[in-house]
């Protein structure tokens, strides 16, 4: 179980535009509880990559605080934001941040060997199989669809164990039916595991029942 608030978060770069901008986030303080599916709102631009980052500690020009189960993010050793990152959150990035010249499998189980294992090599197989990529898991990741790509950081991140699952814009490059088959892989992962998510987005959608949708 693990607590995220933030409290009067804003980021330095953004702060001059928010004055007659209303938000759900930006200066606001707000608490995330376990098990909460969350999606956040927002038009291009306007911050969401921002925010996934600033949870996942890649960046540091903020005001405001953002506390995992009160302790302050900021006060995160370099021990303790490794442990928080391997045992405590996942993250699938916009950009993916794959390796382009290793193939799609040894992508996936560079972050299941990385400490001991959540999952079985079999379980790669079996996600694969369930998101229609078990073609390619052998092939160089560089030379995938960009949609193809997607569903590898899906896998990956779905590898390690996590209270919290952060996801910016995960299904961009998937056609419907394939975005409600990673959907329900994700749905299914995270209430084994009772892990919240946070999902940034441009508009609205029925992947999952959220608990919250908020404006950024």
């Amino acid at each position: 179980m693990m607590l995220l608030r933030i409290e009067q978060l804003v980021p330095t770069p953004l702060k001059p535009n928010l004055a007659n901008r209303k938000s759900d986030i930006w200066l606001q303080n707000t608490t995330f509880s376990a098990g909460q599916f969350i999606k956040i709102k927002a038009p291009s631009g306007s911050g969401k990559t921002t925010f996934i980052h600033l949870l996942y500690h890649l960046r540091n020009d903020y005001e405001g605080n953002i506390y995992w189960n009160e302790q302050q993010q900021q006060q995160f050793n370099t021990t303790q934001l490794a442990l928080l990152r391997q045992q405590h959150i996942s993250i699938i990035f916009q950009d993916l941040r794959l390796f382009p010249n290793i193939t799609a499998r040894e992508n996936i189980e560079l972050k299941r060997v990385m400490q001991t294992p959540y999952y079985s090599a079999t379980e790669v197989t079996r996600m694969a199989e369930l998101l229609g990529i078990t073609k390619i898991l052998a092939q160089r990741t560089g030379i995938c669809s960009y949609g193809e790509q997607q569903r590898i950081a899906i896998i990956r991140a779905l590898m390690q164990p996590f209270n919290w699952l952060l996801m910016d814009e995960p299904f961009s490059h998937l056609d419907s039916e394939n975005t409600a088959k990673a959907a329900a892989l994700i749905k299914e992962e995270c209430t084994k595991r009772n892990a919240g998510f946070i999902l940034t987005d441009l508009e609205d959608d029925t992947h999952f029942n959220y608990h919250q949708t908020l404006l950024l």
